[in-house]
């Protein structure tokens, strides 16, 4: 990345362990979407899961892949109420500027992978009288993809760019967000009292996502509160040898027999992440070069997850009009799926998502210096 928008190097040191699990997260998503290329109009056809690419090397992540958003909403969670958690209570951030950042950091990509899709699908339509996995791509679906609306519980389906159906959500969360944090304050309690009204609304059986997205956000958060608590404490050598346990055991309770259970990864995830967080967000040293890759890795999640079903969308065009099926079976065809969307998402960051985040800024008079409590680190996004 170019040295006039890298964070100072403590900052950086700070959360890049933070940019590497949500870099983890995005590959994992990848690996739970490449069932797209099985799909036949919204179902897919002779897709047997263990017959994937590399599947006994990454089991893991084809199976449980889809479980990176709940990681990306608890990140999310973290960074926001690490950077703006005393900036919004003390009123040094204001509304304006808080929907600005967010704007203007989410907005433009989205808009732009919407028309790519939007024409590509009409594409793929006219091949085969059907659209490519997301069938909802009618005007209404449209309007709520404009307002980034798409999960709000207006809509029948998923549409266009399926995945941005959890940003869409957290949109709600961060104005909950700033809501709490303007007129309630920045007291733990609060996180603790959101998380028990998800746990109840859950317990009731209530299905919502952003029921979700609030628990994995404001535990995220809660996380970030303590290791703010007890940063200069000293307490803290003592708590992160034993976030270090919890993480270390964490595994092997994932693999007992209540993993069997429906409700438990979502549980475990939810009471295992603030731990790994927490640690993430330790002081990291590492070699220049490597921290570099680091913050890279970190900066093309949201571009990621935003331009991989576009290409896709675009390889099954391809072969369509070739009249040639998807090789889904083929090591190389999967590597070169992944290393196309790694290589497209760098590119994508560096020459669109960030010139036009500073555009945007530019044009509506506000600022993502790095030093700023609301500036650049603030502006991680969550993915699936």
């Amino acid at each position: 990345m170019s040295k006039e928008v890298r964070a100072p190097q403590g900052q950086a040191n700070k959360l890049l362990g933070l940019e590497i699990v949500r870099f983890i997260s995005a590959i994992s998503v990848l690996f739970w979407h490449y069932q797209h290329f099985f799909f036949v109009a919204d179902k897919a056809t002779g897709f047997v899961r263990e017959q994937q690419p590399f599947y006994s090397l990454f089991s893991l992540f084809y199976d449980y892949g889809n479980y990176g958003v709940q990681v990306f909403w608890c990140i999310s969670g973290y960074i926001f109420f690490w950077k703006y958690r005393s900036a919004l209570a003390d009123g040094l951030v204001g509304a304006k500027k808080f929907f600005i950042l967010r704007f203007s950091r989410l907005y433009p990509l989205h808009a732009a992978t919407l028309v790519l899709v939007g024409v590509l699908q009409m594409v793929y339509f006219a091949q085969q009288g059907y659209y490519f996995v997301y069938q909802h791509n009618d005007l209404q679906h449209l309007l709520l993809q404009l307002f980034m609306a798409s999960h709000w519980g207006f809509q029948q389906g998923y549409s266009f760019n399926g995945p941005i159906w959890s940003i869409s959500v957290e949109v709600l969360v961060y104005l909950v967000f700033f809501l709490g944090l303007r007129f309630i304050g920045k007291s733990m309690l609060l996180n603790i009292a959101v998380l028990l009204a998800c746990v109840a609304a859950k317990w009731m059986k209530i299905p919502s996502p952003i029921i979700d997205c609030l628990a994995y956000f404001y535990v995220g958060g809660l996380a970030a509160a303590a290791a703010q608590t007890l940063e200069r404490t000293k307490w803290l050598r003592a708590a992160n040898w034993l976030a270090f346990a919890i993480v270390l055991a964490g595994p092997a309770l994932a693999y007992t027999g209540l993993a069997r259970h429906d409700w438990f990864v979502a549980a475990f995830l939810l009471g295992y992440l603030p731990f790994v967080l927490f640690l993430a967000a330790r002081e990291v040293h590492l070699p220049q070069r490597l921290h570099v890759w680091g913050e890279a890795a970190g900066n093309m999640t949201y571009s990621s997850y935003l331009v991989h079903f576009p290409i896709q969308l675009g390889v099954a065009i391809w072969c369509a009009w070739q009249q040639r099926p998807i090789p889904v079976h083929s090591n190389k065809f999967f590597l070169l799926f992944v290393a196309t969307t790694m290589v497209a998402a760098y590119f994508v960051y560096r020459y669109f998502e960030l010139p036009a985040q500073n555009a945007v800024r530019r044009r509506m008079s506000t600022s993502g210096r790095p030093g700023d409590p609301a500036g650049r680190k603030a502006d991680i996004p969550p993915v699936q």
